[in-house]
This record gives structure tokens, sequence and C-alpha cells, in this order.
């Protein structure tokens, strides 16, 4: 281990918060850290929709390059962007305590939630789930950061514009016109922080696991386990989440077509010593349910 621990973030405003979480806890522990921002391709292209640049990977690749090329030390994500599948050579070694899972609106008022609206996303979740509830609204395109998606939804005449809770409180950006969107299946791991470094540094490995919290990488794992079955290598509107309470875990996972019309939902609640590998079988479940029918035909309209 260095002795200085590099690490490696995306140079959002959101994603320096998460890196100096991280860094905190390490240097209360006693460790030198740095902080090396680096700018991913996702960030680079702002114009295009996520599902059309290759969306696996595109926030995290750059950080991966850069863990495996020894250029730092640890790589820290927001879990919801990280493949369900990891470089060779690359591990998950931490996730932070969870954050507030839920998406929101930010809006100029709510009065066209009764009729006509016109809403701002760039997620292929968020937009299947706003039609389903909302058809007769019309969704527009919006990516870029948290404070370039706030400023863009300021200057343009939408209604409201959807973000990730826990990204708008963490930054202390959160808007007073805003209302949380509980009916709303997140995305798999939103709100959750997680560190990745190679596997072959032991005693890093060992000095970062001391700070993984365990119930959130329960959850985060039935999430993306049934995320990962579903998917089959295809970007579809997906959403999980799991939540733990006593012993007990409560799963609600959610696919659907692009506009929303068809949807399958899978609900369970099983005690927490059961959880393991039940997220693949809450996703086959879902897929004999008529689930591997529309994740072809949401293939087919990529």
């Amino acid at each position: 281990m260095s002795q200085v621990i590099r690490i490696g973030t995306r140079d959002s405003a959101l994603a320096i918060w998460q890196a100096q979480n991280v860094q905190n806890q390490l240097q209360k522990k006693g460790y030198k850290t740095v902080l090396i921002p680096v700018k991913s391709d996702g960030d680079l292209e702002l114009n295009l929709p996520l599902y059309d640049m290759g969306i696996t990977g595109i926030f995290t690749k750059t950080l991966d390059v850069a863990l495996l090329t020894n250029k730092i030390d640890l790589a820290v994500h927001s879990m919801k962007d990280v493949p369900t599948r990891l470089p060779l050579g690359v591990q998950q070694t931490a996730v932070l305590k969870r954050g507030n899972p839920r998406d929101l609106i930010v809006h100029k008022g709510l009065d066209f939630l009764n009729g006509n609206g016109l809403v701002a996303t760039g997620s292929l979740r968020r937009k299947a789930q706003w039609l389903k509830r909302y058809p007769k609204h019309e969704v527009v395109n919006l990516r870029g950061n948290v404070n370039t998606r706030l400023k863009k939804f300021k200057d343009n005449n939408w209604d409201a514009a959807i973000f990730a809770t826990a990204g708008l409180q963490r930054i202390d950006v959160l808007p007073e016109n805003h209302k949380v969107l509980n009916w709303m299946v997140p995305a798999p791991a939103q709100g959750i922080v997680m560190i990745a470094s190679k596997i072959q540094d032991e005693a890093l490995n060992a000095l970062v696991k001391t700070l993984n919290d365990p119930a959130t990488e329960v959850c985060a794992k039935l999430e993306r386990d049934f995320l990962r079955e579903l998917e089959g290598g295809c970007t579809a509107p997906i959403g999980a989440l799991a939540s733990i309470s006593g012993n007990e875990i409560s799963f609600e996972g959610i696919l659907l077509s692009l506009d929303g019309r068809k949807s399958i939902s899978i609900k369970k609640s099983i005690p927490a010593s059961e959880a393991e590998n039940q997220g693949i079988f809450w996703a086959q479940e879902a897929l004999q349910n008529g689930g591997k029918e529309l994740m072809q035909e949401v293939k087919e309209q990529l």
C-alpha cells in the first residue's frame, strides 16, 4: 500500500463530494490521501441520451483504466453507474451507508400533473415510469451533471425535471419546489457510494473494507443481481429497491417498455437470512412472466 492513498473520482461536484466522504473517513483512521479527479466520456458528451452512448460503464471506464494502470489506488463511484460486471482485476471493495434512494421532481408548480406536461430526464427508467403514470405528458432529454441539469431546467420551459434525491441533498442544491416520487422505483443501487480497487492490493483492500456498510451491501447485491439477470447485455427501463427492517427484507422491482405502457412488477418480502441469490430468482420470475418478450421488444427499439 502506497504512503499516500490516491482516490480517483469524476470531477463533478457530486462525485467530488462522494470522494471527499471516503477521503475523510480514511484520514480519520490516520491515512494520508489525495483526490485525483478525471473526466469521463459520459461527462464529455452531453448531447446524446445515455442509452445512445453504449451506457454500460460510460461513467466508470476512465476510472477503471486509471486503476488498472496504477494511476490511482481507489475509485469512488455512484454505484448505480457501475456495470454489474466489473473489469478483470477490479473489485467492489466497500459500499458506504446508503443515502435517500428515491427520485424527485424539481418543478415550477404542480398544476401540470392534472393536464399536459413537459418533463425532462435522460433516464430510460424515469421516462418509462413517468409515462406509465402520466401518458399525456411529453418527456424530453436532459443530460449533464447535477448543476448543469438544474440550470437547464431553469432556462427552459419545462414543467419539471427528475433527479435523484440523494444527489441534490449531498451537494446542498435541493430547490424549495420539489416533490419526492415515492411511487417511482429507483435505479438499482441508487443513493449508494461504492469504492473499487484492484484485487491484488490486499493491504489496502483490508483497510477499505472497514468502511463497508453490511446492510447496504446486502440491498445493493439484491438489486444489482436483479438488474444483471434481466439485462442480458441490453439496456432497459429497470428499477429495483431493497430495504431491511429488523430481520425482514422488502423488495420491489420493475421492468417496463420504453413508453411505459407495458410493465412487469415484482414485490417480495423475505427473511434477511434468505437473501442470497434472491435477486436472480426474482428476475427469472419476471422473465418467465413476460419479461423475456418485453426485453426483446426494448432491445429492438433501442
